[in-house]
């Protein structure tokens, strides 16, 4: 299984300065089983922007294309419904309005707005057979509305729990927009909750976004005796920190012993695009 890692698109006046066609000529090349997006394909959370970033990820030859929401993405109240509309549209794993929450903004107010589906979390998950093993992808919305620090219900975290329990599957995946490991001047507040369900369930392998950096680590819980995988693929946005690059990550033999993890960094230039690609194990 082979997996490619993109990240922080920003579609609209935070989008990157090089050629869409050029780059999705290179993504292409990777023969790819599922393409991860970690979040924030657009700027500013508007339709048009929202339009713009579905249509580049669905020049993606793989089938298999996953995204997850990002802070960016959830600034006005049709967020998740333009997310589901031209991002990826899956059935999500809601909470009655009776339930006792505290995240911001989860549900809005019916008497108030004019959209759809007032229950603004976007959390599935997935299950993709490949070479005969089924692999179950869970996105979790650790974003709050109208924010851009991050937060994750405790009471989500219990119904996609019980979801997994009902499903079976060879290998997990998490993937979310805010690190939960990482800091940041904008974080996810309880990271903490999300580190338990990692734990609980499990989870060797977490993809996230956000900070716009490259960090690749691995964890290990002396006490709880637990380790996982964590990986943050930078961005194709134009917001680079000092002395960062365009990036895209590209797992080959995803979770096998011959597992090969490729950094390749991108550098556009007047009607080309320069990459460089390393082998990082």
């Amino acid at each position: 299984m082979n997996i490619l890692h993109i990240s922080d698109l920003h579609f609209g006046p935070r989008h990157w300065d090089g050629d869409n066609q050029l780059l999705l000529k290179k993504l292409n090349e990777y023969a790819a089983d599922i393409v991860i997006n970690t979040g924030d394909s657009t700027t500013d959370g508007l339709e048009d922007e929202y339009a713009e970033a579905g249509r580049f990820l669905s020049a993606l030859k793989c089938k298999n294309v996953i995204s997850c929401i990002g802070n960016h993405d959830k600034r006005n109240m049709r967020s998740h419904e333009l997310f589901r509309k031209y991002i990826y549209n899956s059935e999500t794993i809601c909470l009655p309005e009776t339930a006792i929450t505290t995240k911001k903004h989860l549900f809005l107010n019916r008497k108030i707005t004019k959209v759809n589906e007032n229950f603004t979390d976007v959390n599935f998950i997935r299950s993709i057979l490949i070479k005969e093993q089924t692999i179950l992808v869970i996105s979790i919305d650790s974003n709050e509305l109208y924010s851009d620090d991050g937060y994750v219900e405790r009471e989500i975290l219990t119904a996609v729990s019980m979801e997994i329990e009902k499903t079976k599957y060879d290998k997990m995946l998490l993937m979310t927009h805010y690190s939960i490991l990482g800091t940041d001047e904008c974080p996810l507040k309880n990271s903490a909750c999300l580190i338990d369900f990692v734990q609980k369930h499990n989870i060797k392998y977490v993809f996230c976004g956000h900070t716009h950096e490259l960090e690749l680590m691995r964890t290990n819980d002396l006490y709880h005796g637990h380790s996982f995988y964590h990986f943050m693929c930078g961005t194709l946005s134009s917001g680079n920190h000092d002395n960062d690059d365009n990036m895209f990550l590209y797992f080959e033999n995803f979770g096998s012993d011959n597992m090969h993890l490729y950094l390749i960094r991108m550098f556009p230039e007047p009607d080309k695009i320069h990459f460089k690609e390393e082998k990082v194990f």
